[in-house]
């Protein structure tokens, strides 16, 4: 069956609520004063009174250290708000320091392309007078990925994709989609839900981010099992470097040779600007059914995780949150580690496959009952309460940086024999670190996100009252302790999204030198001006 052209109509603009420049989501979603003080009543030591909202009108701006030729001023902005805006990402450091009112380096200049023509044609302009290029999607970067830090350059271009958004192609028949790279999560699901379609890939970042980001960081979505990372739903890519521009052939799969497509995805923008891709679309699922299981005894917890990621049930859903992430969240009361199971599908009923997955969890000490049948049944309360938590918590992140905690989640994942001591070890030796550098006892709570045969993905939250102005130095003490443990366990420095700069040393000693020969030399064939995203992932 031959492929579609979508009708070239703009897609759903959506939204037109205001982004923060210097946090997390919309600006009209943050915490309020009020509610940022209560939220810092639950870390004692923390602030009095929030600090306040950050301005740009505050900011010491240079004037842009370059001027755009005639050819490209269209594209090109040098507005103070959109270069305070690409400035960092959205990690609690960027956080904190524009709250200080210290971003760093601002981009000189930010460009929106609308095509691939534009983006080469900015490259090129880049190469010739010697300005730094990042891409730049939804800026939802957590480790430092959109953010330049150095002086090698005379200036920077933040190169933002959101106007190249658009669906452009449908093959029902391969059940496949060629989307533009800078479509936001909500922009794209849009355009394919009219024809029954969905990409089915939900990181928590999802309204925030981009289709191109997500490949360039190799992100995680929701789903607990089977396809997990965008690599799953690749069918192709077209990229433009600075030598060059080119597309992948479309393929179910291929064994010739290194992949042209595992090259760059996980590259972080230091290869090329992948500009659109075709991707493996899903039916849309028809069928759905949650419920939540209590676990008084946490290790018995993971042993009922490690039961179900070996069976051939593949929930979407097989979050299990410690007892600390589930009073936080609201899923317990009592003490109990609570297990979040889910299911769905595009064509049976999978009530059956919930059953048979509760009966595996009270095998291992679980207590839970499954929902009755029917679409009016009542959603499970600790469901309910962790998903609310789930999409508030970045606003809430924001609310305690205000009040001057250090706050920070980071990922990984490790083999079973491994998982335990990990769990163990990060709980206590980041405990200790934190109580080292700020004289305060640290929260650090954990949960498993995602569950594979031979290993899972455990997630780790901190929360502890920082020292006044030296926020950054407290999470930096944090962010040590923490890395250096995953490193001893093997466990890799980052499960979810990329490496980005603040995961550089860990990932150097974690990748085999005969790779990094291999992108050394790729990163030197593709931008021979050394101009794309420089620092990140590549020497």
């Amino acid at each position: 069956m031959p492929a579609t052209a979508v009708p070239a109509s703009a897609p759903d603009p959506g939204t037109l609520r205001t982004r923060s420049w210097w946090g997390w989501g919309y600006a009209d979603a943050h915490p309020d004063d009020a509610e940022c003080v209560a939220l810092g009543s639950l870390l004692p030591g923390t602030l009095a009174r929030p600090l306040p909202i950050p301005r740009v009108a505050d900011l010491a701006i240079d004037r842009p250290a370059v001027t755009p030729p005639p050819a490209l001023a269209h594209l090109v902005t040098a507005d103070p708000h959109a270069r305070a805006a690409h400035a960092m990402g959205k990690a609690y450091r960027d956080v904190v320091r524009a709250l200080r009112g210290r971003p760093g380096r601002l981009p000189d200049l930010v460009a929106r392309p609308h095509g691939d023509r534009d983006v080469a044609d900015l490259l090129d302009w880049a190469g010739e007078h010697g300005v730094a290029v990042i891409p730049f999607g939804g800026g939802s970067s957590v480790v430092g990925g959109v953010e330049y830090r150095g002086d090698a350059h005379r200036a920077v271009l933040s190169l933002d994709l959101t106007s190249m958004n658009r669906v452009l192609e449908i093959d029902t028949g391969s059940r496949s989609a060629r989307i533009q790279a800078g479509a936001l999560g909500p922009v794209l699901e849009r355009q394919l839900r009219p024809h029954g379609l969905t990409l089915r890939h939900f990181p928590q970042s999802f309204e925030f981010s981009t289709l191109g980001g997500w490949l360039a960081t190799r992100a995680g979505g929701h789903y607990a099992t089977v396809h997990t990372h965008i690599d799953d739903f690749v069918q192709s890519l077209r990229v433009v470097a600075p030598a060059a521009a080119g597309a992948s052939w479309r393929l179910p799969a291929s064994g010739a040779g290194p992949s042209p497509d595992r090259l760059f995805l996980g590259s972080e923008g230091a290869l090329g600007v992948i500009t659109e891709a075709w991707m493996r679309v899903q039916e849309r699922p028809r069928h759905k059914a949650s419920t939540s299981v209590a676990f008084a005894d946490f290790h018995r917890a993971l042993d009922a995780v490690r039961a179900l990621a070996r069976s051939d049930l593949a929930p979407a859903n097989c979050r299990l949150l410690d007892p600390g992430e589930a009073a936080l969240s609201g899923a317990s009361r009592d003490g109990s580690a609570v297990l979040v199971l889910g299911f769905e599908s595009a064509t049976a009923a999978v009530g059956d496959r919930l059953a048979t997955a509760l009966d595996l969890a009270r095998a291992h000490g679980g207590r839970g009952t499954a929902p009755l049948p029917g679409s009016g049944a009542p959603v499970d309360a600790a469901v309910s309460a962790w998903r609310s938590a789930f999409l508030r918590m970045p606003y809430l992140r924001d609310g305690l940086a205000r009040m001057g905690a250090v706050v920070e989640t980071f990922e990984t994942a490790a083999t079973w024999d491994r998982i335990p001591a990990l769990i163990d070890a990060v709980r206590s030796e980041v405990g200790a670190a934190a109580l080292k550098a700020t004289g305060h006892r640290a929260t650090v709570n954990c949960r498993l996100t995602h569950v594979y045969p031979d290993g899972a993905a455990p997630y780790f939250t901190v929360a502890v009252p920082g020292r006044p102005g030296d926020e950054v130095e407290v999470w930096d003490d944090i962010k040590a302790a923490a890395t250096e443990v995953l490193h001893r366990h093997r466990a890799t420095v980052t499960h979810h999204h990329a490496v980005g700069r603040d995961h550089r040393p860990r990932y150097d000693l974690q990748r085999p030198e005969p790779f990094t020969l291999a992108l050394r030399s790729a990163k030197q064939a593709l931008d021979p001006h050394r101009i794309l995203n420089p620092g990140v992932l590549l020497d």
